[in-house]
Formats: C-alpha cells, structure tokens, sequence
C-alpha cells in the first residue's frame, strides 16, 4: 500500500471513529470473540470423537456423562458463535447507515460550495457521479475489511499454531493453497476499478435517459413528441454496453478463479490424504484426524479471507480516490483573506468597469470592455438578443464567476473584497430558470430569506406583491396546501405563470437592496406583467433594480436601459433617449409594438 492509500486509509478510519466510537469498539470486542471461537470448537470436536472412540473400544464401559458435557460445550459455542454473528451483523449495518448518511452530507455539502463552474463541466459530473455511487459505501466496507482482517487473522493464527505443532508441510500447504486466488482477486481488482471508470459516461447518460422517461418536467414533452420509443431504445442500447463489458470481465475472472480454486482443492485434499494415513499408522487418533483436517480446511478458508480482506482494501481504496478527488476540487471565485462589510445602505452605487469574460474551456469570448451603473433608487433594464451577455452580467454580480478583465464594484469596494454569502445576501435574483419546489406554499414563498422567521403576514404580503395571493387562497389548505403533485396526492399543479409567481414572491419576501428579475414576467399576461412592474417601482425606491427582459414593452418604465450586442453596450439612456437615438433599440422596439398596432 503506497503512501496515498495508507493516507486514505487513515481518514476513512478517522472518519468512522469519529462519526461511530461505541459501535467500533464493540465491533472490535467482536472479533476477539468470533476470532478464536473456531479453534475452542475443533478442539471440543475432537475430544468428542476420542471420547467416543474410547468407548467404543472399551465396549461401552466409558463415562458417557463426560461426553455428554463436552457436547453441551460445544453446543454453547456454536449458540455464542451464532449470537456473536447476529450481534455482529446488527453492529455492521447500524454502523453503515451512519457512515453513509456521513459521506452523504459531506458529499452535499461540498456540492454547495462548489462554483457554478463546476456545474457546467462534463469531467465535474462523471468525478460526483463516481465519487456519489461509491463514497457512501466504501468507507464502511474497509472498515468491515478491517474488521474481518483482524477475525481472520486471530482465528489464522490459532489454526497455524495448531498445525505447526502438528506438522510444517500441512502448514506450507495452506499457505500455497490460497495464494493463486488472491492472485486471481488483487488483479482484478484493479481491472474492475479501471472499467468501472471507463463506463462512468455512459452510466451518466443512462441516467438521464431514465429522468428523461420518468421525471414530471419531461412528461409532456416526451408524449406530445412521441419520443418514448426513441430514448427507451437508446436506454437500453447503453445498458446493453455496459452490461457486456462488466459481464465479459466478469467471465474472465470467473475462468481465472476456477482454476486456482481448483488447485486449492487439491492441495487441501492431498494434506487430508497425508493426515488420514498418519491416522491410519496409529501415530494420530481418529479425533486428531477430524481436528486437524478441519484446522487446514478452516484455515484455508480464514487465510484466504485473511488476503481478500487484504485486497478488499486495495480495491476500495482505489474506488474511494473519486471522493477525495471530488472533495480535493477548490471553489474558482475564492473568498477574502480579510473581508470587508457589505454597505448597508449602499450609497452611491454599482459599477461595472471594463468587464470582460469568457466561459471556462471555450475560445468565445462573452463580454468585452463592459461599462455600466446602477444608482440607489434606480430601475436598469438590460436589454439584447439572447447570447449578447445580459445572464452573464448578472452571474458575475452574483460572483458565481469572477471576470476575466475589469472590476464590480459596490461603493467603489471591489466586491471580491466581499464574502459571497455576505454579497449574496444583499441580492434577490429571479433567473429565467426558476424553480419550482414541491413544499408548502408558504415554504416555496419563505425559502426566499430563510434568515427570518416564516412570518405569515411578510408571507402573504410578498405573495400579494407578485399577484399569487388571490391563486394560494383559493387552495383547498391555503398557503398550508402543496405545491405539486410528485410526492403529495392531493397537492396543488399550478400553471407556468403561477409558479413563475411564487418565484417572483420569493424575490420580494427576501427584501435585499438589488433585486434582479431575468425575464420575469415571460409566463405573465400583460395585466398581471403590469401589477408586477407596479409593485417593483415602489419596492424598488431606495434599492436597485435589474431587468432583463425581451419584450421591450416591459422596459419602457426602466430609469435607465442598456441595450447589449455581441457581449457590448452598444447603446444606453432612458426610454425616449433611446427611441429618438433611432438605432437598433428603437428599430427592435418598433418591430415588437406594431405587432399590438395592427
């Protein structure tokens, strides 16, 4: 084991010390019991099988009452052997429960701390995907690896001693017998992590295909498409794959570990021949016979074990490596070192000096020499065809990316001088990809600040500010009700622009000094999209507001508009600035209001 393994080794020991002490040290205890049973056994056997013998020659005039004892012996230590198993298997799977659900949060929370980067990244994906199928169950197979090592080892080291006092060639012969296994084991160990690697793409696409075929937000689609013959005969193509290449090594090794199976075989039964001829000469009772054949089968049996554990080690050592390369990933928008406070309030603004960006691994180039401003109490729309970079601003506001040129500033503060969580804070946004949660209603509407206290009355107000109020109260349980249908029978199916509602609730439950709405009002028809913008111009005085939108009649009342093209400000004023510029703002404008002319 090289240095990383026995590095690994030791965090997962520390992690199921730390997480389970009472369990592994009764797990500990265990193995001594279980350990050295095997040996009390063989040895109670055998003077059972002498005691009978003698009496057999005796005809009958032995003291029965002593053997009836030793099987009464023997009968306890099978009946503590099978409570030790009972008790062990109770220790293990309590033990593993809380290890998994351990590796679970671990695996959660560095999830949430990853950058959004990372969640655009296919290598991102298939590292999680392994480091979620495997993580959970590793740790508490080593430690159960360990545990049979150390039963193996104690019961091994009893059986050996009895067969070195009895003879080394049985000894070496139980040695030799097992090792073309462990062999056969410790290189296929290595080739089931390689492939197991190999087939992570396409096990992530079989997945999907899967979401695809059973998950509600693709339901509609997939029937109005007829698409479910497509994507069932591409599941079951890749299922197919990865299904011959597991089962191709699988025969391999099956071959491979026949064979020295077999050789094990008849090396035991070659000892079992030099044994019962030693019996046969006189020179070992019946009793000793039984007891050390049972010592090598046993042996055997523990000895191989002993080394598989040995090899269990290495291979969940190996298929671990996906955690800790998942946990080694390093958030891109670092925090800093000395943070400063957010202002609150913020005074004189937000700027954007010479911004530009570029997505991580592609060569487009996405803003280039950004300038904008937004003042306290102001209302700026962000205006463009879609791809001209008006999401992207917004992300880099948030701080999900840093930009590749230029500063964001807050108060003239840089606001990577900033916490995230603290800049965050200040920040309500509504993104063109809403979710939708299937929680209460009053829970989907608090989610949008939970800091605070699910206070009703700031609940329904927000409600109220986005037009959903009148829809949850009308629900059969009220804001108590469920939103949804996929984990709640009775639960509330609201339509896309009532849950593009409750989103916008959210953003007004939060009560930052920057809210940002990206297409807001998409699913909205014109009355309620005016109620909206409305409500927005009053929350908005003394914050900052930022819109996004297409439909430039939703702009119009914006204090400010920059108008975006090919990740540049190409145009920037009020309104009726813009509209006697005559540029492509006013031409675009023109386009979209004679469609309401006609």
């Amino acid at each position: 084991m090289n240095r990383n393994n026995a590095l690994q080794l030791k965090y997962v020991l520390k992690l199921v010390w730390q997480n389970a002490p009472g369990l592994t040290l009764a797990g500990g205890l265990l193995i001594l019991i279980t350990g050295t049973l095997p040996l009390v056994n063989l040895y109670l056997m055998k003077l059972i099988v002498d005691s009978v013998n003698a009496g057999i020659s005796s005809a009958g005039e032995g003291d029965f009452g002593g053997i009836l004892i030793l099987v009464a012996l023997s009968g306890g230590v099978a009946l503590l052997t099978l409570i030790s198993q009972s008790v062990s298997k109770i220790v293990s799977e309590a033990q593993s429960a809380i290890i998994s659900d351990h590796v679970q949060e671990v695996l959660h929370a560095k999830s949430v701390e990853l950058d959004l980067e990372y969640y655009e990244n296919s290598e991102y994906y298939e590292t999680f995907h392994l480091a979620q199928m495997q993580a959970p169950s590793r740790p508490t197979a080593i430690v159960n690896g360990l545990f049979q090592l150390g039963r193996s080892f104690i019961t091994l080291a009893t059986m050996a001693a009895l067969l070195l006092s009895f003879s080394w060639v049985a000894a070496l012969i139980l040695a030799i017998a097992v090792l073309p296994s462990v062999f056969v084991q410790y290189r296929y160990s290595g080739k089931n992590y390689q492939i197991e690697n190999s087939i992570t793409p396409k096990e992530r696409r079989v997945w999907y295909f899967h979401s695809l075929l059973t998950g509600t937000d693709y339901a509609k689609d997939i029937r109005l498409l007829g698409l479910g013959q497509l994507f069932i005969s591409r599941y079951r193509d890749l299922r197919e794959q990865i299904r011959k290449e597991r089962l191709s090594l699988a025969f391999r090794e099956s071959e491979e570990d026949f064979v020295s199976r077999a050789i094990a075989l008849i090396a035991v039964f070659g000892a079992f021949a030099f044994i019962a001829k030693q019996a046969f000469g006189g020179i070992i009772t019946i009793g000793d016979m039984l007891m050390y054949f049972g010592a090598i089968r046993q042996g055997q049996s523990y000895l191989n074990g002993f080394l598989s554990s040995l090899v269990g080690l290495y291979e969940n050592n190996l298929f671990l490596t996906a955690l800790y390369q998942f946990l080694d990933l390093k958030p891109k928008v670092e925090e800093p070192l000395n943070p400063r406070q957010v202002p609150r309030p913020i005074k004189s603004g937000i700027c954007f000096e010479h911004i530009g960006f570029s997505y991580p691994n592609t060569g487009r180039t996405v803003l280039e020499d950004i300038n904008l401003e937004i003042l306290p109490g102001q209302i700026v729309a962000l205006v463009g065809e879609n791809g001209s970079g008006k999401t992207t601003l917004i992300k880099l506001l948030c701080r999900l990316y840093d930009p590749r040129e230029g500063t964001i500033k807050i108060d003239g503060i840089d606001i990577r001088n900033f916490r995230t969580c603290d800049l965050r804070r200040e920040i309500t946004a509504v993104l063109q990809d809403y979710v939708s949660y299937h929680l209460k209603a009053r829970e989907s509407i608090w989610l949008g600040n939970v800091d605070t206290p699910d206070d009703m009355s700031h609940i329904v107000r927000a409600a109220e500010c986005a037009g959903i109020d009148e829809v949850i109260s009308r629900l059969a349980k009220g804001y108590d009700t469920f939103l949804g249908r996929e984990f709640e029978k009775d639960g509330a199916e609201l339509s896309v622009g009532e849950w593009q509602k409750v989103a916008l609730a959210r953003a007004f439950f939060r009560e930052s000094q920057v809210i940002i709405l990206d297409e807001p009002t998409s699913s909205l028809d014109p009355k309620a999209e005016e109620k909206v913008f409305n409500r927005l111009k009053q929350l908005a005085v003394g914050k900052m507001a930022i819109i996004i939108s297409h439909r430039l009649s939703s702009v119009t009342m914006a204090d400010r508009i920059y108008y975006i093209k090919e990740g540049r400000v190409t145009e920037y004023g009020t309104h009726l600035q813009l509209m006697d510029q005559g540029k492509e703002y006013a031409q675009l404008f023109e386009i979209q209001a004679k469609h309401y002319r006609q």
